[in-house]
């Protein structure tokens, strides 16, 4: 997903992405990176009520610095620590983007949500009524927004409080917001997003682990831009939405 440095640029309702610094693209699944699936951690985890030894080791394993991919109300997604570089190269090689290109990130709560960006009154009954859920958030950048996040420069930061077991679990274990970007590989389109059988025997190159909980909702999320006086929406994702 598309986020701008300020706000999205449209084409209808689409985000357009640009690829004008696109680092060293790679095959996700490149035969002589087939050894490293075998590094990979595949941890099957329930997708209801998650056992908390798994998601231990899978925040374990974000604290070393590892890309992970998790499920979530929009299909399994590429999540990372705000200050994992090589994990967010690693995403940033395997989906081909530009490497300025700025993250969504996932939190807890709306009091989460609010130290990454500003809500007014009316943003916090948008977020309140409809999170959690499936929707990103793209909100004016708060100033206490971290340091170390490479986003801090940006008047905009995307935000999702995502509406999954697993992913809700993770995000406590790990005990702060966590980068994500979507499961989007290019050169892949028999890849599924949301069916875990697709990709779990060949995890993409540079994935540390994989949270296995079966099938999840496929998304996309919709996007909803709060950066202007009125909330509007940039693209409606697979759960029907209104902002009235």
């Amino acid at each position: 997903m598309q986020l701008p440095h300020a706000l999205p640029r449209r084409q209808g309702a689409r985000i357009i992405v640009t690829m004008d610094h696109v680092p060293h693209a790679r095959d996700a699944f490149a035969d002589k990176d087939r050894h490293h699936s075998a590094m990979s951690e595949r941890i099957h985890v329930h997708p209801v009520n998650p056992q908390p030894r798994q998601i231990e080791r899978a925040a374990a394993l974000l604290h070393a610095g590892n890309l992970g991919l998790c499920p979530s109300d929009a299909g399994y997604a590429l999540v990372w620590r705000m200050d994992a570089r090589q994990a967010e190269e690693n995403a940033v090689r395997l989906r081909a983007l530009d490497t300025k290109h700025p993250f969504t990130v996932f939190c807890t709560s709306l009091t989460a949500a609010s130290r990454l960006g500003r809500l007014d009154d009316q943003t916090f009954r948008v977020l309140r009524r409809l999170c959690p859920g499936p929707y990103t958030f793209i909100l004016p950048a708060a100033a206490e927004l971290p340091r170390r996040f490479k986003q801090a420069k940006r008047r905009a930061v995307g935000v999702r409080i995502p509406d999954h077991p697993v992913t809700k679990a993770l995000l406590e274990a790990v005990g702060e917001p966590l980068l994500t970007t979507t499961l989007s590989l290019p050169g892949h389109d028999d890849l599924s997003s949301h069916e875990a059988e697709t990709f779990a025997d060949r995890l993409p190159w540079g994935v540390g682990f994989l949270l296995d909980c079966g099938d999840c909702e496929p998304g996309p999320t919709s996007v909803i831009d709060c950066t202007e006086a009125e909330p509007s929406i940039v693209r409606v994702g697979y759960r029907p939405l209104a902002l009235d």
